[in-house]
């Protein structure tokens, strides 16, 4: 009964989004005379905002955003309830003034709704903190220790296994017809390296199998609890069995996680002054975060929360930017043979794991990864920002209060044709510095450059850690097997939104051994 309301809704949007298209985006009459106002926005639409606000769980309000932008500029406002105002950036110039330039001024975070202050323990997280001591404590405990780059080497051993298991991983399932559907053992090797960052080296194989099906199981699942985003109390009425598995995934959560928190703390115990920090786990239960003007340790509950965000985003936006990759590898033999010509030159000819200092030497894989995550963006938009300021912040002349949502349209500025000659065309040379041609000489080349990260380091501390895991799994598939589309199936690039953007039909792709 629960799912028919849930896709009668569905059904419902649907039609109210098509009125909305055709004939309800008129522009904004102004701003109120003396005093400035919202970006503007359709007024008209508050009716429409219960159908907006389950568009996010249930299908692509991308359609909606670009329209607004056509009528009112690259800053919009539209209204998902009568008080639930969310202003919409969808120009990377006005996002890089707000993210960076100003980016003190919109570093706070909105409200948060139902579900994320119960995964978050009440927005103690990073990603739900408000801006202030408390998320300042909690992220510097993050870059400075886990994702600190004097703490890569430390995990080399977690990602040399993580390696090894995906090329015995696809070797098992490709026996027989030689087909592989590598979504699964994807996700299984990027656990397994997260799992050790987070919880230690001497985790159990039998612990990283129960963390990674049940964070395989919220991943899938996050998205429809977002229902509950406004007005709980009917939503609680509308979808009791959705409420209940969201508690259900809560309480499953800390039954693992508090077991492996509590071995990190015994042994912490154990060793005394002798203890050294392993892991995630140990940098936080240690750590005091302030309240009520004094300090206080981390209680499980809060632990947990904070090893479900290192667990979550970074493991399926990894997943989902492996995945891709290999599908446009397999989609396109002569990618596949430029990029397995540069890691036979850089690394030799075998089938084994990289070594990682292979990987700074081989510019062309890192084009083909870049241009992956630019096409297919994992993200269409970015963490709701917010105005830092007690009264609100000025944008373009527009008010923007402290308690309104601000949006980035991630997915349409990778696309956008100023920034991205042919943006619908897979073009990895425009990662690399003469990238003009398209026939480049890969072997033996000299002159070909990395693009640097340039401001993107500092604004998102883990892309080292998280695209050294995708640069290595990418080149080991490569190096171990030959990829091929199925006869009669080609690559599906459809995708479909889950936590993140993933192929709607994950990536099946026949496999050989590599001959080398």
């Amino acid at each position: 009964m629960e799912d028919w309301v849930y896709y009668s809704l569905s059904i419902t949007l649907c039609l109210a989004l098509s009125l909305l298209l055709s004939s309800a985006l008129r522009p904004a009459t102004g701003k109120k005379p003396g005093s400035p106002s919202l970006p503007p926005g359709p007024t008209s639409l508050t009716a429409f905002g219960p159908f907006l606000l389950l568009a996010w769980t249930s299908v692509n309000i991308e359609s909606v955003v670009r329209v607004a932008r056509s009528w009112y500029g690259p800053v919009f406002t539209l209204y998902l309830l009568p008080s639930f105002p969310v202003v919409f950036i969808a120009d990377r110039a006005v996002a890089h003034r707000v993210l960076v330039q100003r980016g003190s001024a919109f570093a706070n975070r909105p409200p948060a709704n139902l579900a994320t202050r119960i995964f978050s323990s009440d927005q103690h997280n990073i990603t739900s903190a408000a801006y202030g001591h408390l998320w300042r404590v909690l992220r510097r405990n993050l870059t400075g220790k886990a994702l600190h780059p004097s703490s890569i080497p430390r995990y080399a051993a977690a990602r040399q296994r993580a390696a090894s298991g995906l090329i015995a991983g696809i070797a098992r399932q490709m026996r027989g017809e030689g087909v592989v559907v590598i979504e699964g053992i994807l996700h299984e090797a990027v656990f397994h390296v997260l799992a050790c960052m987070c919880f230690g080296q001497g985790i159990d194989d039998s612990a990283i199998a129960a963390v990674t099906v049940l964070q395989r199981e919220f991943l899938k699942v996050v998205v429809g609890f977002q229902v509950f985003g406004s007005r709980p109390k009917i939503s609680k009425l509308l979808f009791p069995r959705r409420f209940q598995r969201m508690l259900s995934m809560r309480r499953r959560q800390e039954e693992v996680f508090i077991h492996l928190i509590r071995a990190r703390r015994e042994r912490r115990d154990a060793d005394g002054e002798s203890f050294v920090m392993d892991c995630y786990v140990d940098s936080l239960i240690g750590l005091q975060i302030p309240e009520d003007g004094g300090m206080r340790n981390l209680t499980d509950g809060e632990i947990v929360a904070l090893c479900t965000e290192l667990l979550s985003g970074p493991v399926d936006s990894t997943v989902n930017v492996m995945q891709w990759a290999m599908a446009n590898i397999v989609a396109r033999p002569e990618i596949q043979a430029k990029l397995r010509a540069e890691i036979d030159e850089v690394a030799g000819q075998g089938a084994g794991v990289l070594q990682e200092e292979h990987l700074q030497r081989m510019p062309y894989l890192r084009a083909v990864v870049l241009e992956s995550l630019r096409r297919h963006a994992p993200a269409r938009f970015i963490l709701p920002h917010a105005a830092a300021g007690e009264d609100g912040e000025m944008l373009d002349g527009f008010t923007v209060p402290r308690e309104v949502s601000v949006n980035f349209t991630l997915g349409d500025m990778a696309m956008e044709k100023v920034m991205w000659p042919e943006p619908t065309r897979f073009r990895r040379e425009r990662f690399l510095r003469n990238g003009e041609g398209e026939d480049l000489d890969l072997t033996g080349s000299k002159e070909i450059k990395m693009m640097p990260f340039g401001a993107g380091r500092r604004m998102c501390p883990g892309i080292d850690v998280s695209l050294l895991h995708v640069n290595l799994l990418v080149a080991t598939m490569v190096r171990a097997f030959e990829w091929s589309e199925m006869p009669g199936e080609p690559v599906d690039f459809t995708a479909t939104l889950e936590l993140t953007m993933v192929m709607k039909r994950p990536l099946r792709a026949r496999v050989v051994p590599c001959c080398c």
